[in-house]
């Protein structure tokens, strides 16, 4: 399992993530923000209250996304 050292809210429903393996890209939330659990993400002002949650990415309110999710959908930006 990898897992997320560094996550950084970006526009438009997107995170800047930093991955244990050496890989940095970016996760785009958009298509979570379709279902009940996600929608506050929406809030523009909320997603940016993103944390580290164990090996993934959190908010507040509980909404979480694992490691394997984030590294499987995450967009390559720069390889260390």
């Amino acid at each position: 399992m990898n897992k997320i050292l560094k996550a950084t809210a970006l526009p438009n429903g997107r995170l800047h993530v930093a991955l244990q393996d050496g890989r940095y890209g970016e996760f785009d939330v958009k298509p979570f923000m379709k279902t009940d659990f996600f929608a506050k993400l929406k809030d523009e002002s909320y997603f940016q209250q993103v944390r580290l949650f164990f090996s993934g990415v959190g908010w507040p309110d509980g909404q979480d996304i694992g490691p394997d999710t984030v590294a499987s959908h995450l967009t390559i930006t720069t390889l260390s």
